[in-house]
């Protein structure tokens, strides 16, 4: 949280019904991108319309904590215990209860019935 001087948005995830929370030169950098995006294409007006439209910048408390805005809160499902992912450049926040959910669910899943895309073929895991 020292590198971004304990300056963050949140905004909603375009996918599943949690939060993104990215460092405020992070969220710059995507805003900037999403900004560029045609005005016209109905693709790029929806994910300016859901990620900028819902950005609200926040900050962590001497607590370490961040106050989520109600309406962010809504759209998450969160109630009194949340968990934070971590997702390289941004944090998912998930309400404990839909993150097992979604674990299980991807858990469930054969991983052979799925093609692997190219561009994820040469990770080595």
């Amino acid at each position: 949280m020292q590198q971004c001087d304990s300056q963050l948005v949140i905004t909603i995830s375009d996918r599943d019904h949690c939060l993104w929370l990215y460092p405020l030169d992070e969220w710059e950098d995507i805003e900037h991108k999403l900004v560029k995006l045609p005005s016209l294409e109905p693709v790029a007006q929806r994910l300016k319309r859901l990620l900028i439209g819902h950005a609200t910048d926040c900050e962590v408390d001497g607590n370490g904590r961040v106050l989520v805005p109600p309406p962010l809160r809504e759209h998450g499902g969160l109630t009194k215990r949340v968990k934070l992912v971590g997702q390289g450049n941004k944090f998912e926040i998930w309400d404990e209860n839909l993150w097992s959910v979604q674990i299980e669910t991807a858990l469930s899943q054969n991983p052979d019935e799925s093609p692997v895309p190219a561009d994820l073929e040469s990770l080595a895991l």
